[in-house]
């Protein structure tokens, strides 16, 4: 069975690993990047407490030992239902079976100027242009001398109040409290402050109640202004239009507001539902589609009981997902029934600062808070590395940011514009 898988995050990877070795299968993994990397924690990269390298790790050598497995980097441009071929930037592959893992982008909701000047948070790309650009503008406010022009540079506006909004958000706190003012002595008599804006009435809104409640109150208390009930409407001449009429000025605002999956050419309109999703049967499979199958982020299935209106766009739903069905695709080879998919929610949990997380635990109903729960956030993040030299490299970073407060990698490191490939 050949079966070609668009997009290597967490719902592909899984699929693959499941299958590797396994002779019935030839497996294609189709991706723009050549490596995989690790979104919980793209915001360290970006504020620069890690680098790429340690959340990220290369398919041709995470597959290097699996005969049964290859890597192919391009680009989807479109589908051939009727000739069951995938065509991309740089060739064409056919398949026996196509599945979609391709996550979620950006979405800016149709806010040009924001599209055009905000700093997204999706991809590691993201994170390193938003480590330049961050560390940029705090050298030109160094020099600086109009003191309202500096508070732009210095002035951050995080959108969105998910687990993203709200880790970047600490790290920034945490930041501004601590190295920042023994780094940058010019600065230090410079009024700024950190923003966090959302839309809805709470932080944090899928998890429960006390850690909406924690994680409001401790970032307060770091110092981050938190904006609820409150949208970015517009983003021009470096000031930030809220819903609320209010105004901030800022060159930095981070996007961290909403995602969107994405539509390929080929494919029917009718197999899309909101948020472009695909829409899947209980076994992942493309409606109005014979052997198309959607994974992750990049689709709605309603067909569990316990989510009729779609699972959450998290990593576990993905993984989960990948291994299910590569079990099924072993299934079908066998003639066996096919499996549907059941969402095991293991919880979720966010980190705020240092010693402080928040954790909810669905099974059995608890809920953590502090240095228990930041103690949790770490274990599960650094287990969910690939490769134990991302664990280790990982986990001596964090050790030394602890107890020093700090770190070194805040360097302005960037590509010549001149060369080309």
């Amino acid at each position: 069975m050949r079966i070609v898988i668009v997009g290597g995050g967490f719902a592909g990877v899984n699929l693959a690993q499941d299958l590797a070795g396994n002779k019935n299968f030839d497996i294609t993994i189709v991706d723009k990047n050549n490596y995989n990397f690790f979104p919980p924690l793209i915001y360290q990269v970006a504020t620069a407490y890690l680098e790429p390298s340690t959340i990220s790790y290369p398919f041709r050598k995470l597959f290097r030992n699996a005969g049964n497995i290859r890597f192919r980097m391009g680009e989807v441009l479109s589908v051939s239902i009727a000739e069951n071929k995938v065509i991309l930037h740089n060739g064409e592959l056919e398949y026996d079976r196509l599945v979609f893992a391709t996550g979620a982008e950006t979405n800016y909701f149709g806010m040009e100027n924001v599209r055009k000047n905000a700093i997204p948070m999706k991809t590691l790309n993201d994170a390193i242009e938003m480590r330049n650009k961050l560390l940029q503008r705090m050298e030109k406010a160094t020099i600086c001398k109009n003191s309202r022009e500096r508070r732009k540079y210095l002035n951050i506006v995080v959108a969105g109040g998910g687990p993203t909004g709200v880790e970047v958000s600490g790290m920034f706190a945490e930041m501004k409290n601590g190295v920042l003012r023994k780094e940058y002595p010019e600065l230090s008599t410079s009024a700024s402050n950190i923003y966090l804006v959302d839309g809805g009435d709470a932080l944090l809104s899928p998890m429960s109640r006390e850690s909406q409640q924690d994680t409001l109150k401790a970032l307060t208390k770091m110092g981050v202004v938190v904006k609820l009930n409150s949208r970015v409407t517009d983003y021009i001449d470096d000031t930030v239009h809220l819903s609320t009429g209010e105004t901030i000025h800022s060159k930095n605002l981070i996007w961290a507001a909403g995602v969107s999956a994405r539509v390929f050419e080929g494919m029917a309109a009718e197999s899309y539902g909101p948020g472009r999703r695909m829409l899947v049967d209980a076994h992942n499979k493309v409606l109005y589609t014979d052997n198309i199958y959607a994974l992750g982020d990049t689709c709605l299935q309603t067909s569990d009981a316990d989510w009729p209106k779609g699972h959450p766009q998290v990593a576990q739903v993905a993984i989960q997902q990948g291994k299910t069905l590569a079990k099924n695709f072993k299934s079908e080879l066998k003639s066996k029934p096919l499996k549907p998919f059941k969402y095991n929610d293991k919880g979720s949990m966010a980190i705020i600062g240092k010693n402080k997380a928040v954790v909810d635990l669905p099974k059995p109903k608890l809920h953590f808070k502090g240095f228990i729960a930041w103690l949790m956030w770490l274990f599960i993040h650094l287990m969910s590395l690939i490769g134990y030299r991302n664990r280790i490299v990982t986990a001596y970073n964090w050790m030394i940011a602890y107890f020093s407060r700090d770190q070194s990698l805040r360097m302005i490191i960037r590509p010549d514009k001149r060369s080309k490939s």
